[in-house]
């Protein structure tokens, strides 16, 4: 099914003038780009998506409002924007005045009947806009609304770029065997939500240090044969989040691939990783205490096996130290970090990180 990107004109590509000025973009001295509009326009052209203008235009084609000061301005704005290869595939203005209570002002539907017919994923499509009315527009639809905040416009459309162009890079995995019942929620943009319980506190305790240093929400719930030992849980939690992390990642294009190296008191960590696509754990990690809490030292190396191949990662990890604790989270720390680098994507080159075409 066809997918369209709906977007608003004045206040989301145009400079809204303010209400003294009629809010109407009616000759030179009001024609102004919002920041980043062009860019992010440019950014999206070309992903399949039908770009879609949807405008109110209060009173246009009335003596408040004469098309002969609306037109120039708006085929300028056409014009420019082809000019940077964005072409929009539909055009919906609205004429009709907040008064007269139109079906067809948005946020209401009636010129979108095109849209509604079938042909259109529209849970696929968006809304994007800079009024709490286009996101009930999004909503009516039965869209995504994403909002452009004019105090920060040029952010604001970066954000929304990357969230059209790259997907939300989230993963859901649930992992069952004989002896482990796991589920994790892993969202690689997320807002550093976290909610981790995998019955073993200091594993739950290194896994929360990927939330706070590796700019991400996770979720993990693991239900594991403890009464035998703590092997299973630890191996399989490092599978299942080696998983969603490759799953997150998607195709991969636009992001850093590499990764960091951190101190934490008389304690050093290296991880070296890489995205790439193959699988290798190189591991220079001495403990001179069997548990720290109530994880064995030894299980350490193996989580992070178990995670690079799941993931289809390269891992170099070496760390040195005194306090076994702290080795154990330098480690983690400094694996939060480099994913952190090295899944960082620049949305508007949005290249593949290989010179062979492929990760």
């Amino acid at each position: 099914m066809k997918k369209a990107i709906f977007i608003d004109r004045d206040g989301t590509i145009l400079i809204e003038p303010p209400i003294e000025q009629n809010e109407q973009v009616d000759s030179l001295d009001k024609f102004r780009f919002v920041p980043g509009a062009i860019s992010g326009l440019k950014a999206l052209s070309g992903l399949g998506f039908e770009l879609v203008l949807a405008s109110n235009q209060d009173g246009l084609g009335t003596a408040s409002f004469p098309e002969e000061d609306f037109l120039p301005y708006h085929r300028l704005m056409l014009e420019t924007l082809e000019a940077e290869g964005v072409v929009f595939d539909d055009q919906l203005i609205d004429r009709h005045f907040p008064a007269d209570n139109s079906p067809c002002r948005k946020p209401g539907t009636g010129m979108f009947g095109k849209y509604l017919a079938g042909d259109y994923d529209l849970a696929g499509s968006y809304v994007i806009g800079d009024r709490e009315t286009d996101l009930k527009l999004a909503e009516n639809l039965g869209a995504k609304g994403l909002l452009i905040d004019r105090s920060d416009p040029a952010a604001s459309w970066m954000k929304a770029v990357e969230r059209i162009r790259g997907g939300e890079r989230c993963a859901t995995v649930v992992r069952k065997t004989a002896e482990t019942d796991i589920s994790i929620r892993l969202d690689l943009d997320g807002k550093g939500d976290a909610c981790i319980d995998t019955g073993l506190k200091f594993l739950d305790h290194m896994l929360a240090q990927l939330v706070h240093h590796g700019g991400m929400s996770l979720d993990i719930r693991c239900k594991g044969d403890l009464e035998v030992d703590e092997h299973h849980t630890v191996e399989d939690v490092g599978i299942a989040l080696g998983t969603a992390l490759k799953q997150a990642l998607g195709d991969k294009r636009g992001i850093g691939r590499y990764g960091f190296a951190l101190p934490m008191d008389e304690s050093r960590a290296i991880v070296l990783l890489d995205f790439g696509g193959r699988s290798e754990l190189v591991w220079d990690v001495q403990f001179t205490r069997e548990y720290v809490g109530d994880v064995p030292t030894e299980m350490f190396k193996h989580f992070f096996k178990s995670l690079s191949d799941a993931a289809d990662c390269n891992l170099y990890i070496e760390a040195h130290g005194e306090n076994n604790h702290h080795i154990a989270e330098s480690v983690f720390k400094a694996f939060a970090r480099t994913v952190r680098q090295a899944a960082a994507r620049n949305v508007f080159t949005y290249e593949l990180p290989s010179s062979k075409g492929l990760l």
